[in-house]
C-alpha cells in the first residue's frame, strides 16, 4: 500500500478554495469564503469543517470534479467544532454550508437542534500521531504515561525519566520540552484527548474528552493539524499532536506509542487497519475506539464523519451529495490510503453507503 503524500494539483486548491491554515498562535478571522463558481447548467456544493480529513478531501472534490464536470466542491477547513456551527446555521457571518465535516461526531444535542435533521456518515479513517523536533533522536519511544505526563506539562525536559525508561541507549538531551496544541474546536483534540482519557486517570480526572481544552503548562497554540505542523518543524524539544497525513507531508518524525497491550506500535497502514479491525458500527454511526485491543494496534485511531441534513429543499442538491459521497465511500477508498489516511473496514463502508440512502429532498 502506497502512502505518498502526493497529488495535489494547482487545480485542487481551485476546486476546494481551501485558504492555507497559519501556523501561529494568534486568533485568526474566519476564513475567505470559497471562490469556487458553480459549473455552467451544474451546481456548487459546499462544506466546511475538520482539518484532520482536509488533505484527503481537497483530492477527493478535485478528481471528482475532473470525472464529474457539472459538480464542483468547495470545502473550507475550518476545524470540526466550527464545521458543526456552521452546519446548524449558528455562525450568521459564514456561508451557509450544505454539509459538515466533523472527528468528533456530533453530540445527541447537537443532533436534536439541526433543524432539519441529521445524518452522520463515516466516509474515511486515520491515525493521530504525536510529531516531535528532537535533533539527534530518530526513534523514540513513549509509554502511557509518559503521554499522559507529557500532555499534563508534569515532563518538562527531554531526558525526564518517564521517556529515558522506554528508550535505554538513546541520548536523550536535557532540552525543554514544549507541546504543540490546537487552539481551534479540534476533531483531532477530540480523539487524542479521549485517548488520554482511556489510559490516564489524572488526565480523566482533570479534562476528560473534548474539542477544545485549557492546556496546562506552557503548550505553544496553532490553528489547524498543518499549524501545528508547522510549530513543531521550527521549534527544536518541541512535540505535538496531529493527523498522520499532515505530519508526514511535513517530514516530520513521529513517536511509536505504547498499545493496550503494551507493545510499542509505530503509525503505519497495518496498526491503523488492526486498530479499527474490530469495530462495529452502531445504528447511529457514531463509533469511537479511544483505545483499540489488539497487540498489532496503534493505539489512536479514528474515524471522521460528514454531517448531512436528512432532508434537503433542492431534489438535485440532495441526489448531489448523495452521489458524491457514494464515489467517496467506493472509488474514493484507494486514493484515501495512499494520501495517509485509513480506508473503512467493508462493514463500515458498507453501512455508511446505505445511510445516504436516508437523505432526501423536498419537492417544491
Amino acid at each position: 500500500m502506497s502512502w505518498r503524500v502526493g497529488r495535489l494539483a494547482l487545480h485542487a486548491a481551485a476546486i476546494c478554495g481551501v485558504a492555507a491554515l497559519a501556523g501561529c498562535s494568534q486568533p485568526r478571522a474566519h476564513a475567505a469564503k470559497p471562490e469556487v463558481q458553480a459549473p455552467a447548467g451544474g451546481i456548487l456544493l459546499s462544506g466546511a469543517g475538520g482539518t484532520f480529513p482536509e488533505r484527503l478531501y481537497k483530492d477527493w472534490f478535485a478528481t471528482y470534479h475532473e470525472q464529474h464536470p457539472t459538480v464542483a466542491v468547495a470545502y473550507e477547513g475550518v476545524g470540526s467544532g466550527e464545521g458543526v456551527l456552521r452546519f446548524l446555521g449558528r455562525e450568521p457571518d459564514a456561508r451557509p454550508v450544505d454539509f459538515g465535516a466533523s472527528d468528533a461526531a456530533m453530540t445527541d444535542q447537537q443532533i436534536a437542534a439541526a433543524p432539519a435533521g441529521a445524518v452522520l456518515v463515516p466516509v474515511t479513517a486515520g491515525m493521530v500521531v504525536l510529531a516531535y523536533n528532537l535533533p539527534g533522536v530518530g526513534d523514540l519511544r513513549l509509554s502511557r504515561a509518559a503521554c499522559e505526563g507529557i500532555f499534563l506539562g508534569r515532563v518538562k525536559t527531554w531526558d525526564d525519566p518517564l521517556i529515558r525508561r522506554a528508550n535505554p541507549g538513546v541520548p536523550l538531551p536535557s532540552l525543554s520540552l514544549t507541546t504543540a496544541v490546537r487552539q481551534d474546536r479540534s476533531g483531532t483534540t477530540f480523539a487524542f484527548t479521549k485517548h488520554l482519557d482511556a489510559i490516564g486517570r489524572d488526565w480523566s480526572g482533570r479534562y476528560g474528552a473534548s474539542t477544545l481544552v485549557a492546556w496546562p503548562g506552557s503548550a505553544m497554540r496553532a490553528r489547524g493539524n498543518e499549524g501545528v505542523a508547522g510549530l513543531v518543524a521550527r521549534s527544536p524539544g518541541a512535540i505535538g499532536y496531529l493527523d498522520y497525513a499532515s505530519a508526514h507531508h511535513a517530514g516530520l518524525r513521529m513517536a511509536t506509542l505504547e498499545n493496550r497491550q503494551g507493545r510499542f506500535v509505530s503509525p503505519t497502514p497495518e496498526a491503523g487497519t488492526a486498530a479499527l479491525a474490530s469495530a462495529e458500527l452502531p445504528d447511529n454511526l457514531r463509533l469511537f475506539v479511544p483505545d483499540p485491543p489488539g497487540a498489532e494496534s496503534y493505539p489512536i485511531a479514528t474515524l471522521t464523519w460528514v454531517l448531512l441534513r436528512r432532508s434537503y429543499d433542492d431534489p438535485q442538491r440532495a441526489e448531489a451529495l448523495r452521489a458524491l459521497f457514494r464515489w467517496c465511500l467506493t472509488s474514493g477508498q484507494q486514493r484515501a490510503a495512499e494520501l495517509g489516511y485509513l480506508p473503512l473496514p467493508p462493514g463500515v463502508a458498507t453501512r455508511a453507503v446505505a445511510a445516504l440512502d436516508s437523505i432526501q429532498g423536498r419537492q417544491p
